[in-house]
C-alpha cells in the first residue's frame, strides 16, 4: 500500500500532466481516497514533524516535539478539507461549476501531494539552514495548473481563474491554519 502511495506521490511531482490523465481515468470508490492517500500523507507529515524537533533541537524534548507534530497534523489536515469545501463552494458559486465536493476532495488531495513531501522533509531538517527550500512549494501552482484540464474538466478560457483560486486555497489555508495555531495558542509559540 505504502509502495504505491510513494510511486504516485513522485508521479504527480515528477510529471504532473500524464499522471493526471491517468487519474482522470481511474475511479476512486467512496473513502477509500482519503485513508489511502490523504491521511497517510498528513500523518507522515506530522511523524516528520515529530522526529525533526527531536533530531534538531539541542535538547531532547518531547513536549515540543508533540506540539509540533499536532501543529502540522492539524493545519494539513485542516488546510486540505477546507481547501476542498472552499474550492467546491467557490466553484458552484463564482466559477459556473457543477456542485461535486468528492472531486474537489479527490482534486485537492492529489495537488497537495507535493506539498505534504515538501513539509515532512522540511520538517526533518533545521530550519534556519533550509529556509529556501519553502519556495519549492510554488510548485504546486504548477501541479494545479496541469490538473484543472484533464482532471477537473476546466476549459483554458478559466482555466488562470481556477488556478489562481485552487492554488491560493491549497497552499494559503494550512499556512493560514498553522499562523492561527501560533497565534492563538501560547503553547505553540515555542516551535
Amino acid at each position: 500500500m505504502y509502495k504505491d502511495l510513494f510511486r504516485l506521490v513522485i508521479d504527480i511531482i515528477s510529471k504532473p500532466g500524464k499522471t493526471w490523465k491517468e487519474l482522470a481515468e481511474k475511479e476512486e470508490v467512496g473513502d477509500l481516497f482519503l485513508s489511502r492517500f490523504v491521511y497517510p500523507l498528513i500523518g507522515l507529515v506530522a511523524i516528520a514533524a515529530f522526529l525533526g524537533i527531536l533530531l534538531t533541537e539541542k535538547k531532547f524534548n518531547v513536549e515540543l516535539a508533540m506540539k509540533s507534530s499536532i501543529k502540522a497534523a492539524v493545519s494539513a489536515f485542516g488546510g486540505f478539507h477546507l481547501a476542498a469545501y472552499l474550492l467546491n463552494e467557490i466553484g458552484k458559486n463564482y466559477l459556473g461549476r457543477a456542485d461535486n465536493l468528492k472531486r474537489c476532495q479527490l482534486f485537492t488531495g492529489y495537488a497537495s501531494a507535493g506539498m505534504f513531501a515538501l513539509n515532512a522533509v522540511l520538517s526533518l531538517v533545521p530550519t534556519a539552514d533550509f529556509f529556501f527550500l519553502r519556495i519549492f512549494l510554488l510548485y504546486t501552482v504548477y501541479i494545479v495548473w496541469e490538473g484543472a484540464g484533464p482532471y477537473m474538466g476546466v476549459d483554458e478560457k478559466g482555466q488562470l481563474r481556477f488556478v489562481t483560486i485552487a492554488s491560493i486555497l491549497i497552499i494559503g489555508l494550512p499556512e493560514l491554519i498553522g499562523g492561527a495555531l501560533f497565534l492563538l495558542m501560547p503553547g505553540f509559540r515555542g516551535i
